[in-house]
C-alpha cells in the first residue's frame, strides 16, 4: 500500500469517526433538550393547578361571604314558592 493510500485511508477513518461522534453528540443534546421540555411542562402544569386551586378557594370564600350577607334559596325551595 502506498503512503498516499495509507494517508487517504487514515483521513477517511478520522473523518468517519468524527461524523459518528458528532451524530451521537447531537442525539444526546436533543434528548437532553427534550427532557428539559418535559420538566418545563411539568412545572407549568403544577403552576396552573396551583392557580386554579387558589381561584377555587377564592371563589369558595366569596360564596361563603355572599351566603352570609344574602338570603340563599335552594332550587327545591324556589319551586314551592
Amino acid at each position: 500500500m502506498s503512503t498516499r493510500a495509507k494517508a487517504t485511508l487514515a483521513a477517511s477513518f478520522a473523518f468517519s469517526s468524527f461524523i459518528i461522534w458528532a451524530v451521537h453528540y447531537q442525539q444526546s443534546r436533543e434528548r437532553e433538550d427534550m427532557f428539559q421540555g418535559v420538566i418545563r411542562d411539568d412545572v407549568r402544569r403544577l403552576e396552573k393547578m396551583r392557580q386554579r386551586e387558589a381561584e377555587f378557594h377564592e371563589s369558595s370564600r366569596k360564596r361563603e361571604m355572599y351566603e352570609q350577607v344574602q338570603n340563599v334559596v335552594s332550587s327545591d325551595q324556589s319551586k314551592k314558592i
